[in-house]
């Protein structure tokens, strides 16, 4: 790579369409090379050879790639460290979109200085989120902690400006012209191919017009599946917030609060491993490993946790609901920690983002920063008989339901409810 080159660097941002460093990358420079980095930090930490976002990231890039070579580019693919790789190259200079978490921070501030050594800038660019960390800020210019607040001073500012498609395509031109280059294998970074049904990168209308009506029901396809999309942005997210717009505000609020917790990670990077509010940190969990283990397998004896918990073990993919229902099970039933359920998650959610899983098991837990009060208690058999009162989400997971195969519940929900209450109260004191 030689200085009259200039890289944009993939990473959340695995499409051509609407990617907001990337146009600035060809709008501002000749000759750019796109590079995405196969970042061992990372696949390090990720302990299933068939973890089957590898195997999505690693289809979205074959697609990247052959749409770049269509344009007369590549996609240069590399694995290792990126403050390794960036060491040994000689760019021009680099271009990437912004990431939110603790180690990409740490990341991009160690590649920053290595690339300063050689006279060159990384130019970092919103694109995953409609407002950045200086856009959406109280009075005092503290920012929010509470959703509403934040979601209204959100709504208030969001004009066409924000929401507004990047016209990448105007500046194709400007690609550097390249032979396609070779693609390293799955099993040269160290993974298998997952055999697993994505969902659909389709933004299914009806779905979104009906989304306040049926999202609740886990039974129903209520929701829009394009999580793991928006996650690893091979989706837009201003295209979907311009939807929104005209189709569902329930749905928009849902992508408000994506925004409010990559706001709330950036601006208190501690909720990583703490809770929110230092206080529930004194919580005595009881941390039982064959409750645990029993919460992982979906074999509590609650039907909708466990249902819950089989369709998370066997897809990737669990309702919103059922998130939430599932989560207050484990930190209030059964007392478990909560960092131990967000890990779990962590390892088998196809659209995993450390935002919105630590923000929604800090919720559930009542130690978040706009979080449910400790006393509440979800009741797993009033959720079923609310969301699934047919049992065809309970029935299509559980095949043993209604026999006598299908195991007694572990704990007494009233039992359970009063213990929480007493060891949550007693930590708060």
């Amino acid at each position: 790579m030689d200085q009259t080159s200039t890289i944009f660097w993939f990473r959340r941002d695995l499409r051509l369409e609407d990617n907001a460093g990337l146009y600035h990358a060809l709008r501002n420079e000749s000759d750019v090379v796109c590079l995405f980095i196969f970042d061992i930090e990372i696949l390090n930490d990720l302990e299933d050879e068939f973890d089957k976002r590898v195997t999505f990231i690693y289809d979205s890039l074959q697609t990247l790639k052959k749409q770049l070579e269509e344009k007369n580019t590549s996609l240069l693919i590399l694995y290792g460290n990126p403050v390794d790789i960036f060491s040994e190259i000689n760019p021009k200079a680099v271009y990437t979109n912004r990431d939110y978490e603790p180690y990409a921070r740490r990341r991009d501030e160690s590649v920053q200085k290595v690339l300063a050594l050689k006279g060159c800038n990384l130019h970092l660019f919103k694109d995953q989120v409609i407002f950045d960390t200086n856009e959406i800020l109280k009075d005092s210019g503290d920012p929010y902690t509470i959703f509403t607040p934040y979601s209204r001073r959100w709504k208030s500012k969001l004009n066409k400006f924000y929401a507004k498609s990047y016209p990448v395509e105007k500046y194709f031109r400007n690609f550097k012209l390249i032979p396609p280059l070779p693609m390293p294998s799955l099993e040269e970074v160290g993974f298998k191919r997952a055999v697993t049904d994505f969902p659909e990168r389709i933004i299914k209308l009806k779905i979104i017009q009906e989304y306040d009506k049926q999202r609740d029901f886990p039974a129903i396809r209520g929701t829009s599946r394009l999580s793991i999309h928006l996650r690893f942005g091979t989706l837009s997210i201003r295209k979907v917030v311009q939807i929104a717009l005209k189709k569902n505000e329930v749905w928009l609020n849902e992508l408000i609060w994506r925004d409010f917790y990559h706001m709330i990670l950036w601006y208190f990077p501690r909720v990583e491993n703490n809770s929110f509010k230092p206080a529930y940190d004194k919580i005595s969990w009881r941390n039982n490993l064959k409750e645990f283990k029993a919460w992982c397998e979906g074999k509590t004896g609650y039907p909708i946790v466990d249902a819950g918990m089989r369709e998370l073990n066997e897809t990737g993919f669990m309702h919103n609901r059922v998130r939430m229902i599932t989560a207050s099970f484990l930190t209030k039933h059964l007392l478990i920690d909560w960092r131990w359920g967000e890990a779990y998650f962590a390892k088998k959610l196809l659209d995993y983002d450390m935002a919105a899983n630590n923000g929604g098991w800090q919720w559930a837990a009542g130690c978040g920063c706009d979080a449910a009060p400790y006393f509440r208690v979800f009741n797993p058999e009033l959720q079923a008989e609310k969301y699934d009162p047919d049992h065809k989400y309970v029935k299509a997971w559980l095949k043993e339901y209604g026999t006598d195969k299908y195991p007694c519940p572990i704990i007494e929900h009233k039992f359970a409810r009063e213990r929480a209450l007493k060891v949550y109260k007693k930590a708060l004191e």
